[in-house]
């Protein structure tokens, strides 16, 4: 057989790309790479998570430059992690369990996930060396090393929580052992996806030259409090047009589909409304488009730090330390003694996010679209 199945561009189950592009053959193309070691990356839930995780990608080839790297996680983040240079396949929990996962061996583990499936997962890999977090034999979570034993301890207790001053990246690349550099997130959009964005901004009458502010008025279903007020973000949005000539636009998801409406009716004209049924790529592609975004704590904080957009983020219960704008955007953080609390509701009134007036965030935008 002349076929090397080992190397890192066989697909499996159809011709390489290069055999399709060039009628290439095994064993004399000189595009074949052996897959090097092998890594399996476990990060499972949330979006967001799963997103900024991806900044591990880049110190994970630094230190295994030769590297084929599988990740491991939910059907629903897959979208995030497709057409990823750094990622050689994804695996998801509901579709390549047990078979491959049974079958395959590797190099090395690395589990940042707190959760026990991923804990789990992690523990049963067949692999000789381990990083980040396991599960024990009784389902106690097992730190590996300090760095994940900080991590664990900072899930458990929330004054390690409040007191924290480093971000994820730092964090999760002290717990897997990696050499920290503030390497950034890795999206990739197509440039089909990116022409999609376009043409449905200009078909509400966007033009290349508009300057395009993202609102995002999601917050996540964990936090009742960590979105932005409804009157906040219409303040901002009509201080933007009319001020300055910004065109809004909103973005949200289908739990904010109500809402949205009512933003919508009420947006100065000029405002574009996304829509609640676009993709997770769909989402990126039109966040993509922007200046800047305003936005919580949220996966759309990733998806625009991952594509360098500046971003203004509106902080209430969750930590801001954790958070990297990669020196591109502002944290506007609540003037609440609480803030940071992780509480996911309570009765506080006037609440962090209210406490966040929309001159201040507009003052934050505003060299963002006038410079």
């Amino acid at each position: 057989m002349i076929l090397r199945s080992d190397c890192r561009h066989f697909p499996g189950d159809r011709p390489c790309r290069f055999n399709k592009e060039s009628g290439q053959t095994c064993p004399d193309c000189h595009h074949y790479t052996p897959q090097g070691v092998r890594i399996l990356i476990i990060k499972l839930a949330a979006l967001g998570d799963v997103l900024r995780t991806t900044a591990i990608l880049p110190g994970v080839k630094e230190q295994f430059p030769d590297s084929y790297i599988v990740w491991l996680t939910l059907r629903e983040a897959i979208p995030l992690l497709k057409g990823n240079p750094l990622v050689d396949e994804i695996w998801s929990v509901e579709d390549d369990l047990p078979t491959r996962f049974d079958t395959e061996a590797f190099d090395v583990v690395l589990n940042p996930d707190a959760d026990k499936r991923a804990a789990g997962l992690a523990t049963k890999a067949k692999a000789p060396e381990k990083r980040g977090l396991l599960l024990d034999i009784r389902g106690c979570l097992r730190p590996t090393g300090p760095g994940a034993a900080t991590w664990l301890e900072m899930g458990a207790f929330d004054q390690f929580k409040k007191a924290n001053n480093r971000t994820y990246q730092e964090l999760i690349y002290e717990m897997l052992e990696l050499p920290y550099g503030r390497q950034p997130l890795v999206l990739r959009l197509t440039e089909e996806e990116r022409e999609e964005a376009r043409t449905f901004l200009a078909q509400q009458g966007w033009q290349a030259n508009d300057r395009l502010v993202g609102l995002n008025v999601g917050g996540g279903g964990r936090w009742k409090k960590k979105r932005w007020k409804e009157a906040s973000f219409l303040e901002l949005a009509r201080r933007l047009a009319d001020e300055l000539g910004v065109r809004p636009l909103l973005i949200g998801g289908a739990a904010e589909q109500d809402f949205m409406l009512r933003l919508q009716d009420a947006l100065p004209v000029g405002g574009v409304c996304a829509g609640p049924n676009r993709s997770l790529r769909q989402t990126a592609a039109l966040i993509g488009c922007c200046r800047v975004l305003v936005t919580g704590d949220t996966l759309a904080f990733h998806l625009a730090t991952a594509q360098q957009v500046p971003v203004i983020v509106l902080l209430g219960p969750t930590s801001a330390a954790e958070l990297d704008v990669y020196g591109r955007g502002a944290k506007i953080v609540s003037p609440i003694p609480c803030i940071g609390c992780y509480l996911t509701d309570c009765d506080i009134d006037p609440d962090c996010m209210q406490l966040i007036s929309a001159s201040h965030v507009f003052e934050a935008v505003k060299p963002f679209v006038t410079g």
